[in-house]
């Protein structure tokens, strides 16, 4: 999962001599990190942060702004009612598809910008899923299997600085891409999300879209009559990596109250990741990761793991 954003995340570690300081890059993390990944998943997370590394060099460059302006004159539609994809996804997806290929490590690939699962090789061991950076829907079986055998999720934010923000199941941690050696460097180890925040990320002009319940609990909080007696303010910048981001940091709570998240690309990873963080996942009834099988939009809040 991936996102454009204006978000600035500020380093909690200096990135100046990374040697003294004990970082490692994301390659070394996983060969020699004492995390008992198998060589397989090694080799295929090699090849999926090459494909990050070209995807933040053409975010970069100046010529977007120009790819994007030719789709709006050509009139593209996705015919799925959301944004229509842009050029810059499809060759984002192109990339991604292409690394996966070369690793020879998965079966198939999932994305949100083709209309069915891509099948690549037989002997793969691993299932890709993918939004290369803003996405559709379209998961069919093939793809869809319990948010329990996840064996990692990550999701990079393409910002001023490069973050790719990952999980293989013990902690999360996120690597800053260090443009002068083109490697990611260990720039947050085993983050934990803070017991409490007073941050809160969802949609406002929605409110009166939303259940009662979450109505009263918005304005309980932002009020400072909460369980915790400070007021909270909101932060939403409609992107979902970034708000999700900002809260795996500072704490609070983000959530989508509509049934608009999708389940295999966005809801279980991000459950993952935050769950690993010490925090909670949810669609509001039950964790994500308990959903077996299942299909379709969900609704999804992200919060730390108490009751709020």
């Amino acid at each position: 999962m991936a996102s454009q954003s204006g978000f600035i995340v500020r380093s909690q570690m200096s990135t100046s001599s990374s040697s003294e300081k004990g970082f490692s890059t994301l390659s070394e993390y996983m060969g020699e990190g004492g995390i008992g990944l198998g060589d397989e998943l090694v080799v295929l997370f090699d090849h999926i942060q090459y494909a990050c590394k070209r995807i933040a060099a053409l975010v970069a460059s100046p010529f977007n702004s120009s790819l994007s302006k030719q789709s709006s004159f050509a009139g593209g539609d996705s015919g799925s009612g959301r944004d229509a994809p842009k050029p810059l996804d499809i060759v984002s997806n192109e990339i991604i598809l292409s690394s996966l290929k070369k690793s020879g490590k998965v079966a198939v690939m999932a994305s949100e910008e083709d209309d069915a699962p891509i099948w690549i090789n037989d002997d793969g061991p691993f299932v890709v899923v993918t939004d290369p950076l803003d996405g559709e829907e379209k998961a069919t079986l093939n793809s869809l299997q319990s948010g329990a055998k996840l064996v990692a999720a990550g999701y990079v934010l393409y910002s001023s600085a490069t973050i790719l923000c990952t999980s293989f199941g013990s902690g999360t941690h996120a690597f800053t891409l260090d443009h002068s050696t083109g490697d990611f460097i260990l720039t947050h180890q085993d983050i934990k999300i803070p017991p409490r925040g007073q941050i809160y990320s969802v949609n406002d002009a929605r409110y009166f879209d939303w259940p009662e319940g979450l109505r009263q609990y918005i304005d309980t909080v932002r009020q400072g009559k909460g369980r915790y007696p400070k007021k909270y303010s909101a932060r939403y910048i409609c992107s979902l990596v970034a708000d999700f981001h900002r809260t795996l940091l500072y704490g609070g709570v983000a959530m989508n109250p509509r049934d608009h998240l999708r389940l295999v690309y966005e809801a279980n990873p991000l459950s993952f990741l935050v769950e690993q963080a010490g925090g909670r996942g949810s669609d509001g009834s039950l964790e994500d990761m308990e959903e077996l099988e299942s299909y379709g939009d969900v609704q999804q809040k992200v919060n730390p793991g108490y009751e709020v």
